[in-house]
Order: C-alpha cells, then sequence, then structure tokens
C-alpha cells in the first residue's frame, strides 16, 4: 500500500508551487476568477430539484442493486413435498411393484410433463 509519510513531500512542493502560482496573478485574472466562482454558485442554488434528485442517484442504485442480490439469492420457491402414505408402501410391498423400479425413466418423463402443464417448468 501507499505510505502517506512517503507522498507529504511531493504534496507540500505542490502546494507551494500552487501558492506561488496564485501570488503571480494580475488582478483583472484574479477578479474574472471570483466572478466566475460566484457565478457558478449562483447557477448550482438556482439549479433545483435536479441537483437534489443526483444526489440520492447513487443511494438508489444500491438499493436497487440489493433488491435484485436479494430476489437472485432466493430463487424459485420450491414446494413442499408430499407426505408418504401407508398405500405408497403397499404398491411396493405388491408383486409388479418391482417392475416399477424399472420404468423410473418413464414416470420421471410422466412427472416433468405434469409439471409442464402446470406452468412449473424448471
Amino acid at each position: 500500500m501507499n505510505d502517506p509519510g512517503k507522498n507529504e513531500p511531493i504534496a507540500n512542493q505542490a502546494k507551494e508551487l500552487f501558492d506561488d502560482s496564485v501570488e503571480r496573478l494580475d488582478a483583472a485574472t484574479l477578479s474574472r476568477l471570483n466572478q466566475g466562482r460566484h457565478k457558478a454558485l449562483a447557477e448550482l442554488s438556482h439549479s433545483g430539484p435536479s441537483v437534489t434528485w443526483l444526489r440520492w442517484a447513487p443511494a438508489a442504485g444500491v438499493a436497487a442493486a440489493a433488491v435484485v442480490a436479494v430476489v437472485v439469492m432466493r430463487g424459485p420457491q420450491v414446494d413442499e413435498l408430499e407426505p408418504v402414505t401407508a398405500s405408497d408402501f403397499e404398491m411396493l410391498l405388491e408383486e409388479d411393484g418391482f417392475e416399477m423400479f424399472e420404468d423410473l425413466e418413464f414416470y420421471a418423463v410422466l412427472d416433468a410433463v405434469a409439471a409442464e402443464v402446470n406452468g412449473d417448468v424448471g
């Protein structure tokens, strides 16, 4: 990182050079600079609500980014799983229950189609 003590001699030298250049300005230039400064301050005070709104623009941007981050992080809501019932186990205990395991891919496709019909494409 930068050491603040390292830059101090450079800053002092720059300040001295600036002060010397300001002292060498003639009265007409100083007057024009002063008039320009007053004109800029007058325009700033009469600029109206647009300047006030611009003052809050960075805060509004940060707030909007925070809302987007929360929405993205939460993601889509997952529906709760249905509880397992006794009839589910009975179906597995039947002789044809093991054949159902052979067709698991078919049942997965049926679930996907049902989800598409309900609008739960994901």
